[in-house]
């Protein structure tokens, strides 16, 4: 029989979680097509579980483009209508509206640096920050760095991006690797 790999504990109980959290969570995300799914989704998480989201990540992909900016952008009354009636994402018009205008910032915000990963990653030096965890309730919620991520994004004028969501962010896209020191991922990203 063979063994089973030590992973952080969040992702123990569902295989949706386990496989998140295996290929994903963590890993750096250079590509601005991945860096807009994972801000439209933390956007569309706040407040909910990571895990609903997960759940409802293909209906958002399908929803919302194949998480095309370009295609989102230009998302107007009636894509928000439809969007709002539609039982497989988080119909909270708040979200969607800001979905919709981040589309929008973010090609701005690439447009002016090349590409968003070269803004976002500009926060850490285009490095991942490296951190050794032992316990889960020894990770933060949010940092100084996400403290200033969230104000700059805020000032170009993003919506759902707290300090939270964008430590969350950060996260899912490697800028930061939380795993703890005892799952086998901390050493592979």
């Amino acid at each position: 029989m063979a063994k089973e790999k030590k992973r952080c504990p969040w992702c123990q109980d569902h295989p949706l979680y386990r496989r998140y959290h295996d290929e994903e969570w963590g890993v750096p995300v250079r590509d601005d097509a991945k860096l807009f799914e994972f801000l439209l989704l933390e956007g569309a998480q706040a407040g909910l579980s990571w895990l609903t989201i997960l759940t409802k990540r293909e209906n958002y992909r399908a929803a919302f483009a194949g998480f095309d900016p370009q295609k989102v952008a230009r998302f107007g009354t009636r894509e928000t209508a439809s969007l709002l009636a539609n039982p497989g994402i988080v119909r909270n018009r708040l979200k969607i509206a800001a979905a919709v205008q981040n589309a929008r910032l973010f090609l701005e915000t690439a447009g002016k640096h090349g590409s968003f990963a070269h803004f976002i990653w500009s926060f850490v030096d285009g490095t991942s920050i490296r951190n050794s965890w032992r316990r889960l309730e020894d990770i933060p919620a949010s940092t100084p760095l996400s403290d200033r991520i969230s104000k700059e994004m805020k000032r170009l004028g993003f919506k759902f991006v707290g300090s939270t969501i964008m430590y969350a962010h950060m996260q899912a896209t490697g800028m930061v690797n939380d795993h703890l020191t005892s799952c086998f991922r901390h050493r592979e990203v």
